[in-house]
């Protein structure tokens, strides 16, 4: 890959970390937080949920912008939002204005996440958008491994709001770099004129197009097997199999790192096969470890619990940069609406199984299950809507 493709990849890549950094960075300061603002665990919580719920909503907003527009004023309008809203957050004086700093920051983040991909797609052929998502999945690998421990050694050391400060000065960062290295790379012929009944037509256009929903499924009902990891291993892996919270840190992170890891392998397997041929073959290893999963959870063994976690999550660096190819190959004028789309599907299943998670207890079985209907629904849409 050229040398400056592989800078473009790394700002995208620092783009796309918004969300996982929204997400796992600031988990080890509940506690802190529900103490310093009064607040019970569920109204802290509900921070987390408002966010997800932004990143799901906000980029059907900034998909068809970016198609009409281009893809830099988007980004920049993202970044300025999520930078103030990080610095509301890091002042907020009670949960309730936290939860709407939240969504309003999600609102902001996730403009890296669609925008990133509709970049991808304007630059690059099939197989060189699966090596450039490669490159991307080290961010979102690497955002789970270090964003809690750097929170949590931010937290000890300068206490919880430190970390907001953190995220609005990253989102500052990021709002120069990109105003001063990226290219606009959707030419001006190119982009659309639609008005908001337009839009709606393109995104139902886009849902009826095999050739996206397809893998567009693909990825997102897998990756709702990692929202239910997110959800539930604390309570399995500490208090039903008793790990220490530093064991505990070991196997999120041996996770994290088998994601990056299946997405190098991935983005070197392109240069030799299709990715239409390799997506289906990664699928039904994923669902086979998402059905091993609930076995080793019914069967109460640990060690293969850990196992098929960490063969599961780890396809999904696999998953993810073949499936979001695939997907936004075939959508030419209407990329941003496309990205948008796969991204609210992918945020909405893990809203969803978020709520599913504290209606049915949020344990190992709810966890296993999950996964196991998460692995074999995503194989079975990506075979049935191909035929």
């Amino acid at each position: 890959m050229p040398e400056h493709y592989r800078r473009l990849a790394i700002l995208l890549g620092a783009l796309t970390a918004l969300g996982p950094l929204g997400v796992d960075m600031y988990l080890p300061a509940f506690p802190a937080m529900g103490s310093d603002l009064a607040a019970s665990p569920a109204e802290v919580q509900r921070s987390l949920a408002t966010f997800l719920l932004g990143m799901a909503l906000g980029q059907l907003v900034y998909g068809p912008l970016a198609d009409r527009i281009g893809r830099r004023v988007p980004m920049m309008v993202g970044l300025v939002l999520f930078t103030l809203a990080s610095i509301g957050c890091a002042l907020a004086q009670s949960a309730e204005s936290l939860a709407w700093l939240r969504l309003a920051q999600a609102l902001g983040g996730c403009v890296g996440t669609v925008v990133s991909r509709a970049v991808v797609r304007d630059l690059c052929d099939e197989r060189g958008a699966v090596r450039m998502m490669s490159l991307l999945m080290l961010a979102m690998g690497a955002a789970p491994i270090l964003a809690p421990m750097f929170g949590g050694w931010m937290l000890v050391g300068f206490g919880w709001r430190s970390i907001f400060w953190f995220l609005a000065i990253y989102g500052a960062v990021a709002l120069a770099v990109l105003a001063a290295t990226l290219p606009e790379s959707l030419a001006p012929d190119q982009r659309r004129r639609d008005g908001p009944m337009e839009v709606l037509a393109t995104y139902l256009s886009i849902l009826r197009d095999r050739r996206f929903l397809a893998p567009a499924l693909a990825s997102s009902v897998p990756m709702a097997g990692l929202f239910a990891y997110l959800a539930g291993s604390p309570i399995v892996l500490m208090n039903v199999h008793g790990l220490t919270p530093a064991q505990y840190g070991v196997a999120f992170g041996s996770n994290a790192l088998a994601l990056i890891a299946a997405s190098q392998v991935t983005a070197r397997l392109v240069r030799r096969h299709a990715p239409g041929w390799l997506l289906p073959r990664v699928l039904v290893v994923q669902a086979t470890a998402g059905v091993l999963a609930l076995a080793a959870v019914l069967s109460g063994l640990l060690v293969p619990l850990l196992l098929a976690l960490f063969l599961y999550l780890g396809l999904l660096g696999a998953t993810l940069p073949l499936a979001g190819a695939l997907a936004m190959q075939p959508m030419g004028r209407v990329a941003g609406s496309a990205s948008a789309l796969m991204g609210t599907i992918q945020f909405g299943l893990g809203a969803l199984v978020g709520a599913l998670m504290g209606a049915i207890g949020g344990g190992a079985l709810a966890m296993g299950v999950l996964l196991g209907l998460a692995g074999v629904s995503g194989l079975s849409a990506y075979r049935l809507l191909r035929q």
